[in-house]
């Protein structure tokens, strides 16, 4: 790699470089697939020409996911490897799990229905030979690391209590259809929470379904890769949008400033002397409008007879009010000339109240008592 970039570095030292129409259409997409740090518009690949002569030339020696030809290929065998592996380790785990879902099964059972003897017999066989299995290989591992052996046991010790081979062998023979009958009901149970509606199906029919299951998950999770890859293609053209839809706008903006200034600014003064005598105009005819309604109003509210008296009765009602008037302007002089006496008015007013109320009174209780008397 470092030896292509020195002879990219030459060729463009060496002379211009003009990138076409169709080159800027391969780096573009170059950039947003095998690049996509490199976030470049047009503007900046026709900028800088020979920045793109090197990209293109990058191209050529990596994959859609960014790494070199070698590396990709070596990524590949390395998951090729890992995959058998994984697919190995997989079968010998869910063998080990079936066959722990037998034994569970079993003392299920046992507290719900009866038994038969051969079955009871098998899965105590298969129970014990795992057992033994499993602590022979617990101690092999002790002993491979020069620990002191678990519990003073020897894998001699063990042996004795595998199984007699009789029963073993026929627990083996009969373990295939066991494990085979617990695999089906794993499937149907697992084509069931795919497909419900194959729940009432008869057991043939599941039996085909589950031989296509394999193809139509792989089918689907090959549908869901391709919409995650449309889906990452499609947000990074929505970034692309954003950021032009960005600029578009910030242009935009620019040019609203713009027209605002060299425009809106400078006939605003006139538009807003305009707009006053707009307004004072209409508000003139409002009001005129508006005296007009009151004036029509009281031409079809009253006539020349009503308006005559209404008249006459204003000329007695303000004679009246003067003459008012003129008694308690009357009032006010007498009650000025009373304010010179001062403090002792105040006291002959207070008394003579006193009086008057005591002299109510009295007159009240009088209008009661001849009530009473009568």
């Amino acid at each position: 790699m470092s030896v292509f970039l020195a002879c990219s570095f030459l060729q463009m030292a060496s002379g211009d470089f003009c990138l076409p129409g169709e080159g800027m259409e391969v780096l573009q997409q170059v950039c947003s697939k095998q690049l996509p740090p490199c976030n470049l518009s047009e503007e900046d690949l026709l900028q800088n020409p020979y920045f793109s002569k090197l990209l293109l030339g990058l191209s050529q020696h990596m994959d859609e996911s960014g790494l070199s030809l070698t590396l990709a290929k070596e990524q590949a065998q390395a998951w090729k490897e890992v995959r058998l592996h994984k697919t190995t380790w997989l079968r010998s785990e869910i063998l080990q799990r079936v066959i722990q879902e037998l034994l569970v099964d079993y003392y299920v059972k046992t507290q719900d229905t009866n038994l038969t003897s051969e079955d009871k017999k098998f899965h105590e066989t298969l129970e014990q030979r795992l057992l033994v299995t499993e602590l022979t290989r617990l101690l092999g591992a002790s002993q491979e690391r020069e620990m002191p052996p678990l519990l003073g046991l020897e894998k001699t010790d063990l042996l004795e209590l595998m199984p007699p081979s009789e029963d073993f062998m026929w627990m083996r023979s009969r373990l295939p259809l066991e494990v085979e009958e617990q695999l089906k009901k794993k499937c149907f149970t697992l084509l069931c929470y795919h497909d419900p509606n194959s729940d009432s199906d008869s057991e043939t029919l599941k039996a085909a379904k589950v031989w296509k299951l394999a193809e139509v998950l792989v089918s689907e999770k090959q549908q869901c890769q391709d919409a995650k890859s449309q889906q990452k293609e499609q947000m990074v053209l929505l970034e692309k949008k954003s950021a032009t839809y960005s600029q578009v706008l910030l242009r935009c903006l620019a040019l609203l400033q713009r027209l605002l200034q060299e425009h809106r600014l400078k006939t605003q003064s006139e538009l807003d002397r305009i707009n006053a005598q707009y307004l004072e105009i209409k508000c003139s005819a409002m009001i005129l409008k508006l005296r007009m309604e009151e004036l029509k109003i009281l031409s079809d509210t009253y006539t020349a007879e009503k308006v005559e008296v209404h008249r006459l009765i204003r000329d007695r009602l303000e004679g009246a009010i003067r003459l008012q008037e003129q008694d308690m302007e009357k009032s006010q002089q007498v009650l000025s000339t009373y304010e010179v006496l001062g403090e002792e008015f105040d006291r002959l007013v207070k008394e003579y109240t006193q009086l008057k109320q005591a002299a109510e009174n009295k007159r009240w209780a009088l209008q009661e008592f001849n009530k009473a008397c009568r």
